[in-house]
């Protein structure tokens, strides 16, 4: 599979919100960050339990705005529907994937303003 195949696989597996098919895009020793360096998830075992909770979401929904590719790296830029405590609410996100050996093995996020859902 090609990075973008890898990246926009996990994409719909999100949007599915189907966790077994999510993690298979992933390596076992991925880390998630907050761009640049806080610490979000590591491992394989972090990113399954931060995403089953979050794929109990009837709202959850990625929509792909923009993505660049180049070589093994793979930069999305998304909104993000989610349900906060305090309701609704759309993320802007940038998404930036490192891939080897066919799974995702790091990603950054930067986050940017929230609107009303």
């Amino acid at each position: 599979m090609t990075p973008q195949e890898i990246v926009q696989g996990q994409l719909d597996a999100y949007n599915a919100r189907d966790i077994e098919a999510f993690m298979a895009f992933w390596a076992d020793d991925a880390q998630m960050f907050e761009h640049p360096s806080k610490l979000l998830a590591s491992g394989a075992s972090e990113i399954r339990a931060r995403h089953v909770l979050r794929f109990r979401e009837e709202s959850l929904h990625g929509k792909l705005i923009k993505r660049i590719v180049q070589g093994n790296r793979v930069i999305d830029q998304e909104l993000v529907t989610r349900t906060f405590p305090e309701g609704p609410a759309t993320v802007e996100v940038i998404a930036m994937y490192d891939i080897q050996n066919e799974k995702i093995a790091t990603v950054w996020f930067i986050f940017g303003a929230t609107l009303p859902g």
